[in-house]
């Protein structure tokens, strides 16, 4: 099955930056799109950014000029490159994978467990 694994969270100073790292594991599956969400508490999961299996990439109106979506598909791995952090940006950030397993399994959407970002002084 599909493993979608987050890393790089923490607790950054306003201004500061973080790098978030999302590690996509499945024998026999193909990443199509993948993408950041953050939820807060009592708010819903919004889409913060994605990119496609060929580097087309989307951004909320929020985070766009500060983050930075990019992808490394040799290794299956998603990055998220934050800077200008905000208190603001504070939230669950989850990785969210399309995941093909072949023409009998079909298409399906994973979710990592989420890491927590906390921007505050």
């Amino acid at each position: 099955q599909v493993q979608l694994v987050e890393s790089g969270g923490g607790l950054v100073q306003p201004g500061g930056s973080l790098r978030l790292s999302c590690a996509a594991s499945g024998r026999g599956f193909t990443f199509n799109t993948m993408g950041w969400y953050r939820q807060t508490p009592g708010k819903q999961r919004e889409l913060v950014a994605a990119i496609t299996s060929g580097g087309n990439t989307n951004y909320a109106d929020s985070v766009k000029g500060r983050f930075t979506i990019s992808r490394d598909n040799a290794k299956n791995t998603m990055y998220l490159q934050m800077n200008s952090l905000k208190p603001e940006d504070t939230a669950v950030y989850y990785c969210n994978a399309d995941a093909w397993g072949g023409p009998l399994f079909g298409t399906h959407d994973y979710w990592g467990q989420g890491t927590q970002v906390t921007v505050s002084s």
